[in-house]
């Protein structure tokens, strides 16, 4: 953990991991110190008020104002379940502002049922995530059947729009001009499930004035797409800087 975040509690209890974490890992007691924030708040300083077999008890002083997540939204076509754990930590330690889960035409529907669909579980993948990155905020996270119903969470207000495929014509996501993208203008990008896009779900995206880019020649599980796209976007955007 690079940071211990809480909701509007003021104390772990001993079967709490966050409990463990601290007395264990950190090794802190009564009147200790550690790094905290507040789940879409601010970080700051926590000390220790209280510490025995049973509980935690801290006072939290918040320090550092709240930082926000980038303006991203990904649809991502539903992933293996083994893959959706790493995909959401991983979507949520580099910042993403929102996350959609979308049923695909090709993609294994079943995956949808997998118990690591579950918003609760979801949830605790997306914490993960933010506590790895030291951040507090948390990206949305939405489930839908179908590309069609994420395109219309998407709206149709300013945003950069970006669809991965293995289109010949896709250019590489690395010479989009992305420095445009800004709260007011987000980037959308989508990118399939393992058995990539239908020819009617492509037709949707190019009426909803998507422009196909590509990772390249290399064919890549769901979750490394999505991570590494991410990344590429954020550098173009010049949204890694600082």
């Amino acid at each position: 953990m690079n940071i211990v975040l809480f909701s509007s509690e003021d104390r772990f209890f001993s079967t709490d991991e966050r409990y463990r974490h601290i007395t264990k890992i950190l090794g802190k007691g009564e009147g200790d110190s550690f790094y905290a924030g507040r789940v879409n708040g601010p970080a700051g300083t926590a000390r220790i008020t209280r510490c025995d077999e049973s509980v935690l008890v801290f006072d939290f002083d918040a320090a550092e104002p709240f930082r926000p997540l980038h303006p991203v939204r990904m649809i991502i076509g539903f992933p293996r379940p083994i893959q959706l754990k790493r995909l959401l930590r991983d979507l949520a330690s580099l910042g993403a502002g929102e996350i959609i889960l979308a049923g695909t035409d090709l993609g294994e529907k079943s995956y949808r049922e997998s118990r690591l669909a579950d918003p609760d579980i979801a949830k605790k993948n997306i914490l993960d995530g933010c506590v790895q990155a030291g951040g507090t905020a948390l990206p949305d996270l939405t489930i839908t059947s179908s590309v069609d119903e994420a395109l219309r969470l998407c709206g149709t207000g300013n945003a950069v729009r970006i669809v991965l495929d293995i289109d010949p014509a896709a250019g590489p996501l690395s010479r989009q001009d992305l420095s445009g993208i800004r709260t007011g203008n987000p980037l959308v990008l989508a990118i399939g499930s393992e058995r990539g896009w239908s020819g009617r779900e492509r037709a949707l995206f190019n009426a909803h004035e998507f422009t196909p880019c590509s990772l390249g020649s290399r064919i890549l599980r769901t979750e490394t797409a999505a991570t590494a796209a991410l990344a590429v976007a954020l550098s173009g955007a010049l949204l890694l800087e600082g």
